[in-house]
């Protein structure tokens, strides 16, 4: 059982660049962390350090380009619509119910996870439609917490949790092997999914094609959907950014409620206030609030000489707020910021390391613009839509660590009311 720890909290720009970018492989997860996290995601490119994080890296870069992502817009697009369709439903059946809330957290959960199936692996779990499928009903259990208590966990809830996580790798070892059916069937098969790219990189065993893939699972749905979820809460708290948000998208997008609608990804780069709304989201609520690096070896940071072994929490969380890096407003909820001249991308922060959502250097999150793309198309999708408030508008938040990152506790509890001609 993990005890009490020292560790050191990184938060000037100049130390943060050293441990990210200029000695990143001075600096690595801590040994207990991947043992845990490996349990369950395997090598993938999560856990795995040194030459051979970079040659995985290299090899799944072109499934991550701009390039390649914008081609997954029709995907995210058609889940995104898929989800409006499913909370017209569920809004329609409240109106004979006493209580006419709707819970978020569980279809974000679900249309993240049918999202990294059609854009992962060509294969569409369908779990908005099903909601009690094998998938859906078995989480990727890579919480920390859960991760940390695997050791001393009761034998009934440690077989729970092993059998969990050898259900969705046995389901990620069938779609693998029908992808390269597929692929040797037809060679002009150009998919765009991630694992056809990783296929044809021919870098990876069918083993290790399994790890990134349980990686992508459990980091690619989960963050996202606690992203959605802060952008519904945040949505609910601001009415006015709500409407003004509401009514750029009306106004630039086709209407969801037509089957024909398509966007791409120029639709959705020219809604500024949309790009300034997730840009904030994500700052804000960092959907993965702090890291951990561990000195490899005795090295120095910042003319600081540090031991080996010393421990480093990197904490997105903190020095997204800093104050001394965002300004006085640092702890306001403000998309305006990434409105004004010059701020477009950087949202005013003083140096580049103050946003560290995705951290930066050789480590940094590959996914970034996939998710960036993905969660601007179901904002988009849903505050077009929907008007919403929070049932409880007074209530506090509290946070709960689910999965690898910290969402609100209840879900976030909305009332959804349908805004018609759109």
């Amino acid at each position: 059982m993990p005890g009490n720890q020292e560790r050191l909290l990184v938060t000037s720009p100049e130390a943060l660049k050293e441990i990210l970018v200029s000695k990143t492989a001075h600096f690595v997860k801590p040994q207990s962390v991947k043992h845990r996290l490996s349990r369950v995601t395997g090598n993938g490119l999560l856990i795995v350090e040194g030459e051979e994080h970079k040659a995985q890296r290299k090899s799944l870069m072109p499934a991550f380009s701009f390039r390649h992502i914008k081609d997954l817009y029709p995907i995210f697009w058609s889940k995104a619509r898929e989800l409006v369709i499913c909370l017209e439903k569920e809004v329609n059946n409240n109106k004979t119910k006493e209580t006419k809330v709707t819970e978020v957290r569980g279809w974000a959960t679900r249309t993240t996870l049918d999202i990294i199936g059609l854009a992962g692996m060509d294969h569409d779990f369908n779990s908005l439609q099903n909601p009690n499928n094998s998938l859906a009903r078995r989480p990727i259990p890579i919480s920390r917490r859960v991760a940390a208590l695997l050791s001393i966990l009761p034998t009934r809830q440690k077989k729970q949790v092993s059998e969990a996580s050898n259900y969705i790798r046995d389901l990620c070892r069938n779609i693998i092997q029908e992808k390269q059916e597929k692929l040797k069937t037809d060679q002009t098969e150009d998919g765009v999914d991630i694992i056809a790219v990783a296929l044809k990189s021919n870098v990876f065993t069918d083993e290790n094609l399994v790890d990134q893939m349980m990686t992508f699972l459990a980091a690619g749905h989960g963050t996202t959907s606690h992203a959605l979820q802060w952008a519904v809460y945040a949505l609910c708290k601001h009415d006015k950014i709500q409407a003004r948000l509401r009514e750029e998208i009306r106004d630039k997008l086709p209407p969801i409620s037509d089957p024909e609608s398509k966007i791409s990804a120029p639709d959705i780069d020219a809604l500024p206030f949309l790009h300034a709304f997730c840009n904030e989201i994500l700052r804000f609520y960092a959907p993965v609030p702090a890291t951990v690096r561990q000195s490899l070896h005795e090295t120095t940071v910042v003319g600081y000489r540090i031991p080996k072994g010393t421990s480093f929490t990197i904490a997105p969380g903190v020095v997204n707020l800093d104050k001394e890096l965002w300004g006085p407003d640092a702890d306001t909820f403000n998309p305006e910021r990434w409105m004004q001249d010059g701020c477009v991308n950087s949202g005013g922060v003083k140096n580049n390391y103050g946003f560290l959502t995705f951290l930066h250097g050789p480590r940094s999150c590959i996914g970034e613009t996939f998710a960036r793309s993905e969660l601007a198309c179901l904002v988009a999708a849903i505050v077009g839509r929907f008007r919403m408030e929070l049932e409880d508008p007074d209530k506090e938040v509290k946070l709960m660590n689910r999965g690898i990152g910290l969402s609100p506790a209840d879900g976030v509890r909305a009332k959804f009311e349908i805004v018609d001609g759109w």
